[in-house]
């Protein structure tokens, strides 16, 4: 395993408050490419989160904590599993009605990189379900 000594982004986004848009932008774009390599491999992350990403000394991402992770879901396919930390959950699992891919999208870190706000910002799982209409 690789020592990865630049930390959390999550340390990073709350000691820096927030980032700027193009430092943002290139985050959220080494997070699009390694999910797309996950999903293209047949695995769902279902845990990403800023906690769950590590940066490199040269600034790059390192997606961490593969403990919830979905092997071999190819194409379309869903699973069942409830899991995933509430304040990023996607509503078709905090529904419980099946997920696939999309779940990782969702809790895509850049929207709280940019505002300093939490994705859904609730202490309360059974909040995240009201936003399953949106």
């Amino acid at each position: 395993m690789d020592f990865i000594n630049g930390g959390e982004l999550f340390t990073h986004i709350r000691r820096e408050g927030r980032f700027s848009e193009n430092r943002t932008k290139f985050y959220a774009a080494e997070i699009v490419v390694a999910v797309e390599y996950l999903h293209m491999n047949g695995i769902i992350y279902r845990d990403l989160k800023p906690e769950n990403v590590l940066l490199d000394s040269d600034g790059h991402i390192r997606i961490t904590d593969f403990g919830l992770s979905k092997l071999g879901i190819m194409g379309n396919r869903n699973t069942d599993t409830f899991c995933g930390t509430p304040e990023y959950l996607a509503p078709e699992i905090a529904m419980r009605k099946g997920h696939g891919k999309a779940v990782d999208w969702w809790s895509l870190v850049s929207y709280e990189s940019v505002t300093n706000l939490m994705l859904i910002g609730s202490d309360d799982i059974r909040n995240v379900v009201r936003y399953s209409s949106i």
